[in-house]
Formats: structure tokens, sequence, C-alpha cells
């Protein structure tokens, strides 16, 4: 990818676009490691109703790190992605965009 600041900033904006877009489509709530499924933990998804959503299954050390990127850090970070990209921002944001897009 060429480096001029418009293609920056067109990044940036994809990247949020797609976090939005794969946070809208996927189970929400807050997500919670819990107890075993099977032989592994697994990833919950608990709702302000009281129920729950199984997310995921997964390996001991890759739960948290699943039931932290949650749908729920999706509007901030896609927000913060945007923001970048309509006036300069950190440089993180721009590496952060791409490593999201691919």
């Amino acid at each position: 990818m060429d480096d001029a600041p418009d293609d920056g900033a067109a990044v940036l904006l994809a990247a949020a676009d797609r976090i939005e877009s794969l946070a809208a489509r996927t189970t929400a709530g807050s997500w919670q490691l819990t107890g075993l499924l099977g032989s592994r933990p697994q990833v919950v998804a608990r709702f302000g109703d009281g129920s729950t959503e199984h997310v995921a299954e997964v390996r001991a050390h890759t739960g948290e790190w699943i039931a932290t990127l949650s749908p729920a850090v999706g509007g901030p970070l896609a927000a913060w992605l945007r923001a970048a990209g309509n006036r300069p921002g950190p440089a993180g944001a721009l590496a952060v965009a791409r490593l999201l897009l691919g």
C-alpha cells in the first residue's frame, strides 16, 4: 500500500467499516470466559435479561483474549479508527487498520 495521506485515511475508514460490520453480525452481550465445555473453556455471552449464549469453545490461553475483544469493543475501536482517518492521528492507528484488513 502507498503511504500517501489519502491512502492512509481510506485504510483507516475501511477498517472502521469492517469492524462495525463484523460486530453487528456477531453475538452481542457481555462476553465472559466460563467453565468447561467438554474439555475446553468456553466463551459465553451474557445478556441483560440474564440469559446466555455459547460463543466459542477455546483453548485455555486464548479464552481471555477472545472474551476481551468481544463485539462491545467494535464501536469504540471503529470510532477511534474513523477519528484517525478524518484527521492526523497516532501512527499506531494505521498499523492496526492494516492488520484488521489483512
